[in-house]
């Protein structure tokens, strides 16, 4: 590829070409970063002494702000968008101007748009359509949307990339990434490759200027996401798409942060952002492949209350390993498992093997510390994202490319859903989430997993699995029927012949300790001096006391009775099921064995203790005797001697 800028119009991004372009130009590129940094650090500057200024005043600023970021361009457009969807950033009054950044641009002249379309599809404009807006409806940061009819009489959405935008996000990422590896190089507490982001986030760009990109993008996500219940993905017309125009279906909508007007049309704005966020953990991890720019103007809820997403262009892809990592640090990020956490930034590139974890552990239990009386799930996403942030400065954190663009989407998600709802928790959504597919899942990456955290040494954690059954139960994708097959066979298959002796001790202990509350004392304290193994007897009545393996199991079968998915007619299917497994004959064998080898030891030393115990009673009636002839003889013995004859 040759360095010239109708390269830049035409091609990926490039760093190479990039460079050997821009390298020679240094008149150009100093005279950008003028036009760049001096009117932003100004309006920096002002803004952090406008703390005291008048509604007027901060209204202004907004103003100013929203068109010194439309004068720099699509990159810093971009930046301005995920702003304007951050309340707890941004005071209103901004939200408000940057809000416009995402569909209420400047547009440029129809006579350019028009000769695209003449270009693109080989006719004008309105040989093609049956009909065509005399004006753009929306400007956004790379292009404009007409509203125009098919001649087949379908409704559509025509969008016409702007002119001259690649040599200029070019430039921009060519100056910033300059900065950031001088920055990387010089400043030995940035750890994380600052550079390998910005590609990842220009290549995104780039990708997104390719409308016959988008297309296949949005069909991809049709295919995976379109079939959710609450989710609709707008068709594309092929016939009337290229790399500068896009045609598809148009959608009449609100937006989702329109809340009033959401309300009017009679849905419940909370209940959409669910099934948004929903979809964004279908997204992350069930098939990996996400929406990376879900601003507010990407988002319209339709007449019949569903949630259409419309653009396209910046998507991204999270492997298997990473969606598998992700769900462990959840799933130990919220169980406090610090240890296991730490493990988990390794396996997502975070971290390399050789860190100091006995480190790492402290300083992350600090930062993912709730206030006390709060739960890590009513924790704001952001919040922590920050607090991390703080240790990766102290500790040799990388934050790899890939999870940028992750943490971009999820807190554009979130601050979506602080404008409709500023209670709303993500976690608080996604981890429910998280343990359906733990108890669904039959993949051997979230076998382990689960086994990992329901089990620590040696112990079966109960609250763990009711803490699961419980959160899974609120997820609208809950199936207690895949949840009871997946643990059947989870529990009685050959992967998890490791845990059958604890299964079996578990219900051994469980079966003792039920039967022991029910005997009468006697039996009651030796039979449970057998299960503790404590010398001392109150102490065992006390452990006595305690819920049991089968009393957790009684409790979990009441949280299972919530459930309405399941009738009794599946319990005797399920019932054979399990009795029909050669692992439950087994499992069944060795408990009856075990109890019967636990019975017969107590009953021999019942005997052996009724024998010791006879013994010691003959052994002192005799020594009674001994000492009652040996008074009596002594006694008469006296008598005899101080008699008078």
């Amino acid at each position: 590829m040759s360095a010239t800028k109708s390269d830049f119009e035409l091609d990926r991004y490039d760093i190479q070409a990039i460079g050997d372009y821009y390298r020679n130009q240094p008149v150009r590129i100093w005279w950008r970063c003028v036009v760049i940094f001096v009117p932003l650090i100004w309006l920096i500057l002002r803004l952090r002494l406008s703390a005291k200024s008048s509604t007027a005043e901060l209204k202004k600023l907004a103003i100013e702000s929203r068109q010194l970021l439309t004068r720099l361009g699509p990159a810093f457009i971009k930046i301005g968008q995920a702003l304007s969807t951050r309340p707890d950033i941004v005071p209103p009054v901004f939200m408000d101007e940057l809000a416009e950044l995402q569909d209420q641009l400047p547009a440029f002249p129809n006579e350019i748009a028009f000769q695209f379309i003449r270009d693109a599809l080989g006719a004008d404009p309105s040989e093609v359509y049956a009909e065509i807006s005399d004006d753009p409806i929306a400007a956004a940061s790379l292009g404009q949307v007409y509203k125009g009819k098919l001649k087949t009489g379908e409704a559509v959405a025509i969008k016409v990339q702007r002119p001259d935008i690649a040599a200029g996000i070019a430039l921009d990422m060519y100056i910033l990434r300059g900065i950031a590896t001088w920055l990387k190089k010089n400043f030995k507490f940035i750890r994380t490759n600052l550079a390998a982001i910005l590609d990842e986030f220009a290549s995104r760009i780039f990708e997104e200027m390719d409308y016959t990109f988008e297309g296949h993008n949005a069909e991809k996500f049709a295919k995976y996401y379109g079939g959710l219940e609450g989710i609709y993905v707008p068709k594309i017309y092929w016939k009337y798409t290229a790399k500068r125009v896009l045609t598809m279906e148009w959608i009449e909508g609100i937006k989702l942060t329109n809340v009033e007007k959401v309300k009017e049309a009679g849905f419940d704005s909370r209940h959409i952002i669910e099934v948004g966020v929903q979809c964004s953990l279908r997204q992350l991890l069930d098939y990996g492949y996400f929406h990376a720019d879900p601003h507010p103007g990407n988002l319209l809820v339709m007449g019949d209350g569903k949630l259409a997403y419309l653009d396209f262009g910046m998507m991204s892809e999270v492997s298997a390993d990473q969606r598998f990592g992700l769900i462990e640090a959840i799933v130990h990020l919220v169980n406090r498992d610090f240890a296991a956490l730490s493990k988990d930034y390794v396996r997502l590139g975070f971290l390399t093997e050789d860190i100091d974890f006995a480190a790492i552990v402290p300083a992350l239990s600090k930062v993912f510390n709730p206030p006390e009386g709060q739960s890590l799930t009513q924790m704001d996403f952001k919040d922590m994202t920050d607090q991390l942030s703080q240790i990766m400065y102290d500790y040799p954190f990388q934050v790899p490319a890939y999870y940028a663009l992750i943490i971009r989407s999820l807190v554009t998600l979130e601050g979506i859903a602080f404008s409709v709802d500023p209670k709303f928790k993500v976690l608080a959504v996604a981890y429910p989430y998280v343990a359906n597919r733990l108890l669904n899942d039959s993949s051997p990456e979230l076998r382990m997993a689960l086994k990992d955290l329901l089990f620590r040494d040696g112990e079966f954690r109960w609250n763990r699995l009711e803490n699961l059954l419980s959160n899974a139960q609120t997820n609208p994708d809950y199936n207690l029927n895949g949840t009871l097959d997946k643990g059947i066979d989870f529990l009685l298959s050959e992967r998890s012949e490791f845990m059958h002796d604890r299964i079996i001790d578990e219900i051994v202990k469980g079966i003792e300790v039920e039967a022991s509350k029910r005997l009468p004392p006697r039996f009651r304290t030796s039979l449970i001096a057998d299960i503790v193994a404590d010398p001392k007897v109150t102490e065992a009545i006390e452990q006595a006391e305690k819920p049991s393996s089968l009393g957790y199991i009684a409790r979990l079968w009441s949280i299972l009775q919530k459930n309405k998915t399941i009738s009794p007619n599946d319990i005797l299917p399920l019932a054979t099921r399990i009795l029909s497994k050669r692992e439950t004959f087994t499992i069944g064998r060795d408990v009856v064995s075990k109890l019967a080898q636990r019975s017969l030891v107590r009953a021999v030393r019942e005997v052996l203790l009724r024998d010791e115990t006879k013994y010691q009673h003959d052994k002192q009636e005799q020594q009674e005797e001994r000492e009652l002839v040996g008074s009596t003889a002594s006694g008469l013995r006296r008598s005899v001697n101080g008699r008078s004859w």
